[in-house]
């Protein structure tokens, strides 16, 4: 018996994150592959089966594994945010969430054939949609930052809101139906709104006072915030049913918004969680589905579907959005993105159990029709979402644009030259004498400390993908580098080499600590800054079938600093030590060159910008 729970908690895991890396390779959106593999595992093949390994942990596991996901979710969301898109997030949590309500329980009557009650529950359910799905659809689009943010807010705290929905509408039931209504109905979200703002504020200020005084080592920082997540999830919830998903994202929220404690490493951390939790949760409750549930796929739930993608969507997005500045392209994103996710697939599961148990009608019929609405959204705004934003022109291009740290002599020469090549660039450096004379030459410029928080803050990093630290300062090259591969990936922040002090001081770490090594080795700030002493420009040389780029190193020599390769599709890529490009015909190296060997090519071979 040990050996088949071994084998099923292996199993899990196993395909929970395999799921993901496939859906990493394949581009498809990675709920829609865990999905598919949980379905394969569960009903098709019967190799998992949830209930018998996880016996009566699987709900509390479910329910807690939610509830770190909605807390990792309340991190993300940002007051500076709210402030520009606060009145149309309200609007959707509100006159939103009514029109969803009651549009879906109507289609849930009259196309499923669902009793009232079972209908204004399933109606209630669908309201969540949750950072379990929008997220990575998300990071996936990449749509315009009003958009986006408009998505993210409604995603996250949608949740909570559709659970203490779900959770009225089944205390009416239980109590006796609709008819029965009494006051007791506005105690529940009397309640359950004190308790989850009480207990999130709390959870808030005590992990907040520990971390501020210094209390927990940064080795139990993590422990310790997951804690306190689950330990004030818990008591909310026993005081009153589901406010524990409030709880947690308040506390999410709460802790993101204030400055004088870093978050960051808590966040990091909960993101890696969230990636294993959304794993093994997708997998588990794919896998509980039966093979008889297949039998939900027909003509009554294709129109249900229909329903929703055409119907409750849109009309819940363009009546809550009247009156806002959003564009009419913007609110027809909207409108097509909202996909159902894990917080509706466990609240469907926890309450057709207990529905079931009272002899309730129809309950049986929850958690497949919930998996249908599932499946089907994920799918269908998984695959289209590109697309449609893409058509839409509010999906933001891929970021190709530089950040140059450094606003010095041979800084501002390169980052011109790629601003006339259309590139977008925004040049950063604490020395107002550089500033001043990179915004004279028309250059994106930001004043001031590039570490600072304000920093991160102030500087508008849409379009840009990439650091390019190239200031004298090593330790401080390195230091950005690591802050910004947070935002732009390791593969994207480069510096220039390190001199030989800081290489020795560092010898057992640098490797590790900042970014890809730019150009060589030896390709120092002090090195780059003797080679520009001379008669430099800022060289632009086609490679071509009979100008190879052997030709082209054997031609310059030591008399060219190669910086960037321009491929023939446009692609901009820094010469760097790990993984350097190789040119191909068609492609451009960006370089620094020695004025006196222009006369050595053709001038058909060759383009020069001088410094001017």
């Amino acid at each position: 018996m040990d050996e088949e729970i071994l084998i099923g908690l292996t199993s899990v895991l196993a395909l929970g994150i395999s799921a993901q890396w496939l859906a990493w390779r394949t581009k498809l959106p990675a709920i829609l592959v865990l999905l598919a593999v949980g379905i394969i595992a569960g009903p098709v093949t019967g190799l998992l089966d949830p209930d018998h390994l996880m016996g009566d942990l699987l709900s509390p596991f479910v329910s807690i594994s939610v509830a770190i996901i909605l807390f990792e979710g309340g991190l993300s969301l940002r007051m500076s945010e709210f402030k520009k898109i606060g009145g149309v997030v309200v609007k959707l949590i509100t006159f939103g969430i009514v029109i969803t309500w009651a549009l879906a329980a109507i289609a849930s009557f009259y196309l499923l054939d669902l009793g009232l009650e079972i209908s204004v529950l399933f109606g209630a359910i669908l309201i969540v949609t949750g950072p379990t799905v929008i997220i990575p659809l998300l990071r996936q689009v990449r749509p315009t930052e009003t958009a986006g943010s408009v998505l993210k807010w409604e995603g996250i705290v949608n949740d909570p809101i559709g659970a203490m929905m779900s959770v009225l509408v089944f205390e009416i039931i239980i109590a006796g139906g609709f008819g029965s209504i009494s006051g007791k109905a506005g105690m529940v979200i009397i309640t359950t709104i004190i308790y989850g703002t009480f207990f999130g504020g709390l959870g808030a200020g005590v992990l907040y006072f520990m971390m501020k005084k210094h209390w927990i080592p940064d080795y139990l920082q993590n422990p310790v915030s997951l804690m306190i997540v689950v330990a004030m999830f818990t008591a909310s919830n026993l005081l009153q049913h589901e406010s524990g998903l409030l709880a947690v994202t308040v506390m999410g929220i709460l802790l993101a918004n204030q400055k004088d404690v870093r978050v960051k490493h808590i966040i990091e951390f909960k993101e890696n969680l969230q990636v294993l939790l959304i794993s093994a949760l997708f997998i588990l409750l794919a896998s509980r589905l039966k093979i008889e549930h297949l039998e939900y796929f027909n003509i009554k739930s294709g129109l249900f579907l229909l329903a929703l993608f055409f119907v409750v969507r849109p009309a819940s997005i363009f009546i809550s959005t009247i009156g806002s500045k959003l564009t009419i392209k913007e609110k027809t994103f909207l409108a097509w993105m909202a996909p159902r996710g894990i917080v509706a697939a466990a609240i469907s599961a926890i309450f057709a159990l207990r529905l079931e148990q009272e002899g309730f009608a129809g309950a049986e019929q929850l958690v497949p029709y919930t998996f249908i609405v599932i499946i089907a959204t994920v799918t269908i705004y998984g695959l289209s979402a590109n697309p449609v934003a893409r058509a839409l022109g509010v999906a933001k291009p891929r970021p190709t644009g530089v950040l140059f740290l450094a606003a010095h002599d041979w800084a501002r020469m390169m980052a011109t030259t790629l601003k006339e090549l259309g590139f977008k660039v925004l040049v950063a450096d604490s020395n107002w004498e550089n500033i001043s004379k990179a915004r004279k030459s028309g250059l994106k410029t930001y004043y001031g400390n590039i570490l600072s928080e304000y920093a991160m803050d102030e500087i508008d990093f849409d379009g840009i993908g990439r650091l390019m630290a190239l200031t004298p300062n090593d330790e401080v090259n390195s230091l950005a580098s690591i802050r910004f591969a947070e935002i732009f990936g390791t593969s994207n922040v480069f510096q220039l080499a390190q001199t030989a002090s800081s290489k020795r001081r560092d010898s057992e770490t640098s490797e590790f600590l900042g970014g890809r090594t730019l150009i060589a080795n030896d390709m120092t700030f002090n090195h780059i800054s003797r080679f520009m002493t001379k008669d430099i420009v800022v060289s632009k040389t086609p490679i071509s079938e009979e100008f190879t780029f052997k030709e082209y190193n054997n031609l310059y020599g030591e008399n060219s600093i190669p910086m960037f390769l321009l491929s023939s599709d446009n692609n901009l890529e820094p010469f760097a030590v790990d993984n350097p490009p190789s040119p191909q015909s068609g492609d451009t190296i960006i370089a620094f060159t020695i004025a006196d060997k222009e006369q050595l090519t053709p001038s058909s071979e060759k383009e020069s910008v001088t410094n001017a």
